[in-house]
């Protein structure tokens, strides 16, 4: 079966934390925390998950460099981008449309865009 790679943007602007979150109207929060906790267990239910996470905002990155003489690591995000990746779930899809409808469900419980990408299979 392929993986997808259901992937959250945030705007590079705002860099949204766990902090930030406690600025959104509690019972807006509280649903959407519900929403999502009831995607995940459907994708638990369906045997699609595989793993998920949200990320810490770009400003955070460290980009690692050690294809010269001497490893590099240079503060920052390896790209500037009006959007990052701000959290992930990697499900298995028997076909992509399956993969979409399950991103529909995300996008409905966060409220937000989620991008789809299938896991490149391993070389024979």
């Amino acid at each position: 079966m392929t993986q997808y790679f259901l992937t959250l943007p945030h705007d590079t602007a705002d860099e949204p934390t766990m902090e930030s979150m406690q600025e959104f109207d509690p019972a807006e929060l509280e649903a959407m925390m519900a929403a999502v906790g009831k995607f995940n267990a459907d994708l638990n239910e369906a045997g699609a998950f595989v793993t998920a996470g949200g990320l810490h905002p770009p400003s955070t990155a460290i980009t690692v460099d050690a294809t010269g003489d001497a490893p590099q690591h240079t503060p920052g995000p390896f790209v500037e981008a009006a959007e990052y990746v701000g959290g992930f779930w990697i499900i298995e899809a028997p076909d992509q449309e399956r993969a979409l409808a399950w991103a529909e469900q995300a996008s409905a419980a966060l409220g937000s865009r989620i991008e789809v990408r299938a896991l490149q299979e391993a070389p024979e």
